[in-house]
């Protein structure tokens, strides 16, 4: 299947979602095929970026320290009260839905779209208040700059709207061993079958 290089020209067509407006639900699926594990990072990989980002433990890491591992990865802001409690609660869904082997290898990474508020400590806080506690949750923070650049990347569009509150694009995305978007799906308390079939022929392809 062909793979798709997100450009800055998608960002264009993607809904904005607000937490206070009307779900909307899509879906977008950009499969691979290869196995992953051993071949060289692409042009096309998340772990060329340099930024630096923050886990809930307080530990600084590059993206490519993940490299190696299946991402589910989600952007949330902690101060949400409708729309990320729902994707939350997606991404806990999806992670008990998903079976078979290699599940040490598969990361759901949570990415604040709200540094200043949502520091290594909050963030710990909310893992802890949505049973998020495990090694395979990770909550990360970096810089607005670093945020903005790694949103275009996931195609999510964000925009400040009062001082607590955000409208912003509500995706879930999957990427291979190798960093590069393999599947993204849409929506908010969707059916996300597909996406944790993708995971699991992802993690099937690790040898």
């Amino acid at each position: 299947m062909k793979k798709v290089l997100i450009t800055l020209s998608i960002l264009s067509s993607i809904l904005l979602i607000g937490c206070k407006e009307k779900q909307h639900t899509a879906e977008q699926s950009i499969p691979t095929e290869q196995n992953t594990t051993s071949a060289e990072i692409t042009d096309i990989s998340i772990y060329n970026l340099p930024s630096k980002w923050t886990t809930q433990n307080g530990k600084e890491i590059e993206l490519k320290d993940l490299q190696g591992n299946v991402l589910v990865m989600v952007m949330i802001y902690t101060s949400c009260k409708a729309a990320c409690p729902r994707l939350v609660a997606d991404m806990r869904n999806i992670e008990e839905r998903v079976k078979g082997k290699n599940l040490d290898k598969v990361k759901y990474v949570l990415v604040s779209i709200d540094p200043t508020v949502d520091t290594p400590e909050r963030l710990k806080e909310f893992a802890k208040e949505n049973q998020m506690i495990e090694e395979q949750w990770i909550f990360l923070r970096s810089t607005e700059e670093n945020t903005r650049e790694f949103a275009a990347t996931l195609a999510v569009n964000y925009k400040r709207i009062s001082p607590l509150d955000f409208t912003h694009s509500n995706i879930i995305s999957v990427f291979n061993t190798k960093g590069e978007l393999d599947y993204q799906q849409e929506g908010l308390g969707i059916d996300y079958a597909p996406t944790v079939t993708e995971i699991e022929r992802q993690l099937s392809l690790i040898k």
